[in-house]
């Protein structure tokens, strides 16, 4: 389907200069003098790279119609990062370019989204929000919660993320993966 720039909206998806891009942000002006453009910020799904772009809103565009399809996590090897697809179990291999943030999230078993293309895949992107076991942290001080004061804490994916005092080795954490920050502490 063709769109014009001034059909851009956020989440919709675009071939623009021979690549798909994902439109995040997208303003409609008219200045006084002079003619009106579209100020989109649009971040490439291959490279993940964001540009911001000013075009005419008659510009033409062909639209993209991107699959997401939950995958499970099954292990890394040569060939990339496995994944199954969780209605017809075929697996898929996603070359490491591909995993962008996730990597600091995923651990086996793990279901995630994976963004496809005739049945290729663009980007894997995580759930909202996950629950992670710290592996090492500083000790705390118990009852110093007030102050808002936090520590670093490496989590079993290995990134390292900011915890409250209270958080100790061995514990679970909810992670925003949107942010990286910590949530709250899971019993």
């Amino acid at each position: 389907m063709i769109i014009t720039a001034r059909d851009f909206r956020s989440g919709v998806v675009v071939n623009y200069e021979g690549s798909f891009h994902e439109v995040i942000d997208s303003h409609h002006h008219k200045p006084g003098k002079g003619g009106a453009f579209v100020k989109s910020k649009l971040r490439n799904l291959n490279t993940g790279s964001i540009v911001i772009v000013t075009l005419r809103p008659e510009d033409t565009y062909e639209e993209v119609y991107i699959e997401l399809k939950p995958v499970q996590y099954l292990y890394h090897d040569d060939l990339g990062y496995c994944f199954m697809d969780e209605e017809n179990f075929e697996q898929i291999h996603v070359p490491e370019s591909k995993m962008g943030t996730v990597l600091d999230y995923l651990k086996e078993n793990m279901v995630v989204i994976a963004s496809m293309y005739e049945g290729s895949v663009l980007a894997v992107n995580p759930p909202i929000h996950v629950v992670l076991e710290i592996t090492y942290t500083e000790p705390g001080f118990k009852g110093n919660t007030v102050s808002g004061a936090t520590k670093t804490a490496t989590l079993e994916t290995g990134k390292v993320i900011r915890v409250p005092l209270f958080v100790e080795n061995g514990q679970k954490v909810k992670i925003d993966t949107r942010t990286g920050d910590y949530v709250e502490r899971v019993t």
